[in-house]
């Protein structure tokens, strides 16, 4: 097995993570470098000052080349905010009279049959995601190939985005000296590097928790059924600790991180925080009690929304393998206990999974799962590319294996 190298780069609204794998010759993805920077000029995930969102990818960028050793030419990028949508939709086609036997290019017509919908003039597509399909009205078939049949059905996840909004991301990235091999919806790549395959099979909720936006994305038998950004995350829990208080909005997110607690009922009585260490002017200290109320309300305000999305998906209560937490809002304490609280259904904590290497030490974190999972993403799309590629070629071989054998057995 030839070794790849893939690059994905995460833009978030807090941070912006560019992390280097390789794939080895034994098939396993390996980090060789990370860099971290923080993230200027996006909010709510979306670019509102280019200058200062190239400065923060390049910054990055330089990082991780400096670390992997590797120039980075192109990248798979992460995309979200609040203009994301998603629906889904059916395509049918009929088969081919000759040999009622389904092939590739019957999947290709259906796939383009479900594709065509109707999209406003300021959107475009960013995925086509096949669910499942139907052969002559049988359900629950997952590769139709081979299969004979007259009619083929083909259920479709279509996800669009503002191409206002999008093309900005790609200027920064292309400003950034880098290509981009493909845009993919975070919440879909932190899917690939947190959730079993189980999970997805069952039905879950992947939840995502960023810094400007929560990622919502539910799957059901084995695929994905609905998606959705919200404009909500974790910067508003620290604009309002900042306003609760009255501190800088840096000290407010420093004070969240060291002594922030989704739930004030796990705090001790009494309990006292020095404000000085945050904000040297501040010779004071506040009641922990009262900064987790602050959180815990918007943390409940958060957690409101995506139970309307669940009803919205007609999936409630049908979910058993429950909710995933991931992102870095994630690492907060007390969110997993309030998250079983308000949804009433299993809740873990998605750390990335899948890769070996510096992965281990740091960034086998929530916070980083969309990254990994950009990586996963190209790692599949490479492997996909190169399966083609093969069985392009193995037509030809299979024509002069034929060829010989006529020279073979026939005067």
């Amino acid at each position: 097995m030839p070794e790849r190298i893939i690059i994905g780069i995460d833009v978030g609204t807090t941070k912006v993570c560019v992390l280097v794998g390789e794939q080895d010759r034994n098939g396993k993805l390996n980090i060789l470098g990370t860099g971290l920077c923080p993230s200027r000029g996006l909010r709510r995930g979306m670019v509102i000052d280019m200058t200062q969102t190239v400065e923060s990818i390049t910054a990055a960028l330089d990082r991780a080349e400096r670390l992997s050793g590797r120039k980075i030419p192109s990248a798979y990028i992460g995309v979200a905010g609040s203009h994301i949508e998603s629906l889904n939709s059916r395509g049918v086609v009929a088969i081919s009279p000759n040999t009622r036997e389904i092939v590739p290019s019957d999947i290709s017509r259906a796939i383009e049959a479900a594709r065509a919908i109707e999209v406003p003039s300021s959107r475009e597509v960013i995925h086509v995601i096949p669910r499942g399909y139907l052969v002559d009205g049988q359900e629950g078939v997952k590769n139709p190939i081979g299969m004979s049949g007259y009619r083929l059905e083909v259920e479709c996840h279509i996800v669009t985005g503002a191409i206002a909004s999008i093309q900005n991301l790609i200027k920064c990235v292309q400003k950034s000296q880098v290509e981009i091999d493909d845009l993919v919806l975070e919440p879909l790549a932190s899917s690939e590097s947190v959730l079993t395959s189980s999970e997805k099979d069952l039905g879950v909720i992947l939840l995502d928790i960023g810094g400007g936006t929560t990622d919502v994305a539910i799957f059901v038998e084995g695929a994905i059924w609905h998606t959705v950004v919200l404009p909500l995350g974790g910067n508003l829990i620290t604009n309002d600790i900042a306003y609760g208080l009255r501190i800088p909005f840096l000290a407010a997110e420093d004070l969240k991180v060291t002594h922030g607690h989704a739930d004030p009922g796990q705090i001790p009585a009494g309990t006292r925080i020095d404000l000085e260490p945050f904000v040297p002017e501040y010779k004071e200290d506040i009641d922990q009690h009262a900064l987790a109320e602050i959180i815990e309300a918007r943390v409940e305000e958060i957690f409101e929304k995506v139970q309307e999305e669940i009803r919205k998906s007609g999936y409630d209560g049908l979910l058993p393998s429950g909710i995933v937490l991931t992102g870095g809002t994630a690492e907060l304490p007390g969110i997993l206990e309030k998250a079983r609280a308000t949804f009433n259904l299993p809740v873990r904590i998605g750390t990335p999974r899948g890769v070996h290497g510096v992965v281990d030490t740091v960034i086998n974190k929530p916070a980083f799962a969309t990254g990994v999972g950009l990586l996963l993403w190209g790692l599949r799309q490479s492997e996909a590319l190169a399966a083609d590629e093969a069985r392009s070629q193995e037509v030809p071989m299979v024509y002069q294996r034929f060829k010989q054998w006529l020279q073979e057995f026939l005067p």
